[in-house]
């Protein structure tokens, strides 16, 4: 019965050893892990927040898949993270969307109705990925308690021309390659070789800016 002990003390006694010689984390390298932006800036004032953009396109299939894993990693940011998506207003197509997207944020249903445009256009087809109409858009917007009358009006405001503005400004200055993109206080373009490994790398970021230990 003593031989238990013996073996318990024993294991106990290699645990440091074996921590030791785990391997760590790796740090945060440039080039792999995120890129320096050449002209940085945020997109809104920080006001002593950290800010996290997404840069998304609705018809792009990649941000459709990002999307379930994105969602509730943002919804877990700590109060002093501020999230922002940002629309790539690239043009054609892309602008058709941008727009929409900021005229159903000015009409407070953005947020309810995000994940279901990504539904609409890649998963049941009710939207159509190219020359989508004013109307077609004010017909999809009308579930979540907008009139067409309303939505279109918001579709030609200059608030919404505003946002455009401010959207296709930060994306010339921060050189977005492509979508989705997610950057940090316009100051770091996050890669990574997968989704886990973005939203990895944008945490370590995140940490390292609260802790003023940023690369």
């Amino acid at each position: 019965m003593r031989l238990l002990p013996r073996l318990l003390l024993s294991l106990l006694a290699l645990m440091p050893l074996a921590l030791s010689a785990a391997p760590s984390a790796a740090p945060l390298q440039e080039g792999r892990d995120y890129a320096l932006i050449a002209n940085p800036g945020p997109f809104a004032p920080l006001a002593g927040r950290i800010e996290v953009v997404e840069v998304f396109g609705y018809t792009c299939p990649h941000c459709a898949h990002f999307e379930p894993q994105l969602a509730p990693w943002a919804a877990r940011l700590p109060k002093d993270v501020r999230f922002t998506l940002v629309p790539a207003a690239f043009g054609g197509m892309w602008d058709a969307w941008a727009r929409a997207y900021y005229a159903a944020d000015q009409l407070g249903v953005a947020k309810r109705s995000h994940a279901d445009v990504f539904k609409a256009l890649h998963d049941t087809g009710e939207l159509p990925m190219q020359n989508v109409g004013a109307d077609e858009l004010a017909a999809f917007y009308s579930r979540y308690g907008v009139t067409p009358a309303a939505f279109n009006e918001a579709l030609r405001s200059p608030g919404v021309e505003q946002k455009m503005t401010g959207a296709r400004d930060f994306l010339r200055r921060t050189q977005v390659p492509g979508t989705p993109a997610i950057i940090i206080n316009g100051k770091y373009m996050v890669r990574g070789s997968s989704f886990d490994d973005q939203l990895r790398i944008a945490s370590e970021l995140i940490s390292r800016i609260r802790s003023n230990k940023a690369p």
